[in-house]
């Protein structure tokens, strides 16, 4: 069974649950997921599901995609991920997998990119201190020495400094599943969901 999902994450609002309390919720908008390709051991070394996802027109895409699908015989996507199977023979290009496995679901786990924040100091990308903020100081929110003197004579890899902030892989674990709507193929999920609007995440069974 593939118990994982994408979709695109729509936005927030508010719901009311059955206890008559008044809950925030993020509208995840999970369509039927294409099963494109059918990876074995025997032709690729491993076992896995190749997924498509997201409407695109044909003239929208390559000729090598192009050529993908109509050897798997499915329409063309928009997007392509794999999902890791235990046995591949039980599925075939075309099958679908729709929010249905969710309905009972109590909690899943959230995978999206994060939202970028641009170039930014380590005081707002690492929470260091920073120096006084009096007018006399002339160290306010540098990071401060990093030498490490003759031995070794240079920084190590993976040193904090400033840099690019945000777009990130990062997993949420064990959101809520308030709601399951499969009319509107709509997942309400409350708890943080990484992403900004219209993000691309993938929805997993906790």
């Amino acid at each position: 069974m593939i118990n994982e999902i994408y979709g695109k994450k729509l936005g927030m609002t508010q719901v009311f649950t059955e206890g008559d309390r008044l809950v925030p919720v993020t509208v995840i908008q999970a369509e039927p997921n294409v099963v494109c390709q059918i990876k074995t051991k025997e032709t690729d070394g491993y076992d896995a599901v190749q997924l498509g996802f997201g409407a695109i027109k044909a003239n929208k895409v390559n000729k090598p995609m192009a050529g993908h699908f109509k050897k798997c015989g499915v329409e063309p996507v928009r997007h392509l991920r794999e999902v890791r199977v235990d046995d591949p023979s039980s599925y075939k290009a075309g099958d679908k997998v729709t929010i249905d496995a969710f309905k009972d679901a109590k909690l899943v786990d959230v995978t999206g990119t994060s939202e970028g924040k641009g170039f930014a100091g380590v005081m707002r990308r690492y929470n260091f201190q920073g120096g006084p903020g009096g007018h006399g100081a002339h160290f306010h929110r540098a990071p401060g020495s990093i030498g490490m003197c003759a031995t070794p004579s240079r920084i190590f890899r993976g040193h904090r400094l400033p840099g690019h902030m945000g777009c990130n892989t990062v997993t949420t674990k064990n959101l809520s599943v308030v709601e399951v709507d499969p009319d509107q193929n709509l997942i309400l999920i409350q708890g943080s969901v990484p992403g900004g609007k219209n993000a691309t995440v993938r929805i997993r069974l906790a």
